[in-house]
């Protein structure tokens, strides 16, 4: 008598596809934010709507791509900002600026792919050197990179403009907009920040983000399995280089310049603040801590000065906040909120049952 193939149990069949709709699901709170992002020139002022929130979205974005590599790839790189300030410099240098004697002067439908172009070629080849190194050897390497080139721009005169770098790099004006204009130029910033938030999204849960993670976790049992870590490594650099490379040409046309000082190592390690205190497990939080971020940055100067301290003391601030959230929560603001949830539902829970 033949015997019948067993089935999986009930319960197992009928859980699977509840979790995968509940997975794949947007949360109320995704569609709110989103809404209240799209009506924000409705109820912001230019100065809010441009230097908060286009701010933190061009920042966010930069830190979005080392959220990437390190939360999905356990590579904490600390070249991201040196990528999107690359791909500023190609933006200036490629295009139109002040400085007439270097500029190309190339439209800007062409000027910007190639500077987006290179700058993923330049954040590839930084990737290959890292690669190579594991911990806190490639924090150094990928230091070292960003600090060459920021002494290398800084000193070279005839092609990165010596110390004062590139003026008059504005936007484009095409379809009769000026793109510079505070609503259209926070309507470019914030469909970038979803592009670049969508893309990480669908990355991570395909087959190459999925390998990425399992790299992550174990090299040497995927290297086992038939899988090239080093090709996958690398090929994570060149995709958070593409995250990066727009959102440093945003940043240029939202200050009309590229300087050293944009590479410099302090906004290096402040990109990496953002990412660790918006929360490395989620692609959402390089956003909630670059709008913190840039709120510190620019009303903590004025709290310290009504309080009768040195307004340069807002660093300060961002340093003592950095070291709390590390402190009390690893896992960033994120973590915070993830924990007082659930500690919240499992108080009702016990409520309820009681």
């Amino acid at each position: 008598m033949a015997l019948a193939r067993p089935g999986p149990p009930p319960a197992t069949a009928a859980a699977s596809p509840a979790s995968t709709a509940r997975e794949a699901a947007i949360p109320p709170a995704a569609w709110i934010t989103g809404l209240v992002l799209l009506l924000m020139p409705a109820i912001a002022s230019d100065f809010f709507l441009v230097q908060v929130f286009g701010w933190a979205l061009i920042l966010g974005t930069i830190a979005l791509s080392l959220q990437f590599l390190a939360g999905y790839g356990g590579m904490v790189s600390l070249v991201q900002m040196t990528v999107a300030g690359f791909a500023g410099y190609m933006v200036a240098i490629l295009g139109s600026s002040g400085l007439t004697q270097i500029s190309l002067g190339w439209p800007f439908w062409l000027a910007v792919p190639v500077a987006i172009l290179l700058a993923v070629l330049f954040g590839t080849l930084s990737g290959a050197l890292a690669v190579r190194t594991a911990g806190i050897y490639t924090i150094m390497i990928t230091l070292a990179i960003a600090a060459a080139f920021f002494y290398f721009t800084r000193q070279n005169e005839t092609l990165f403009g010596g110390f004062l770098g590139f003026n008059g790099v504005r936007a484009p004006v095409f379809w009769g907009i000026d793109w510079r204009a505070p609503v259209p130029f926070y309507y470019l910033c914030l469909g970038w920040a979803a592009i670049a938030w969508g893309l990480v999204v669908w990355v991570v849960r395909a087959p190459f983000g999925l390998a990425l993670q399992g790299i992550r976790d174990n090299a040497r049992r995927m290297a086992a399995l038939g899988f090239d870590v080093t090709a996958h490594r690398i090929a994570a650099y060149a995709f958070a280089a593409f995250l990066a490379a727009p959102a440093g040409i945003l940043l240029t046309w939202l200050n009309g310049q590229i300087a050293p000082g944009t590479v410099g190592i302090g906004p290096v390690i402040d990109i990496l603040v953002i990412a660790v205190v918006g929360g490395l497990g989620r692609p959402i939080g390089p956003f909630v801590g670059a709008l913190l971020y840039v709120l510190l940055r620019i009303f903590a100067l004025d709290a310290l000065v009504a309080l009768g301290l040195s307004g340069q003391r807002f660093q300060l601030l961002i340093g003592l906040g950095f070291l709390v959230t590390v402190l009390f929560s690893p896992d960033g603001i994120l973590g915070l909120v993830e924990r007082a949830r659930r500690r919240g539902g499992g108080a009702s829970e016990r409520g309820g049952g009681g």
